[in-house]
């Protein structure tokens, strides 16, 4: 069973930075893409950046240069590293986890079926 807690959301000015880190409770039996999803109010999800259980890593274009996605195994957490900020990166954020060996990629982050409870991003300008 899968178990995702996100944490390290905040209010920074634009162009600050955040780190979002997940931890995750994850079964020894599978690998796993792992990835971030966005959602801001009245709109829809979406994939910001995904990672493969060979370390592999995309993003989506807006945020390429920007943001970057690691895992740390021997802790189980999953971060984002998010520097020069823009006011359209304010969103809720969220962790994914889904199967690996298939499309591991931002676009299908958001429809992995397991996912955490979210951290708030709030960029000001």
């Amino acid at each position: 069973q899968v178990h995702l807690v996100e944490s390290g959301g905040g209010s920074v000015q634009a162009g600050g930075s955040l780190r979002l880190s997940c931890a995750a409770s994850l079964s020894p039996y599978h690998t796993y893409c792992m990835g971030w999803f966005r959602q801001a109010p009245g709109k829809g999800r979406e994939g910001v950046a995904a990672i493969d259980s060979d370390g592999s890593t995309r993003y989506t274009d807006s945020v390429v240069g920007r943001f970057s996605i690691s895992i740390d195994n021997a802790k189980n957490t999953l971060y984002l590293q998010m520097n020069s900020l823009k006011p359209d990166d304010t969103a809720m954020y969220y962790c994914a986890a889904g199967p690996s060996g298939g499309y591991c990629a931002p676009a299908a982050v958001p429809e992995f079926g397991d996912s955490g409870q979210g951290t708030q991003v709030t960029v000001s300008s």
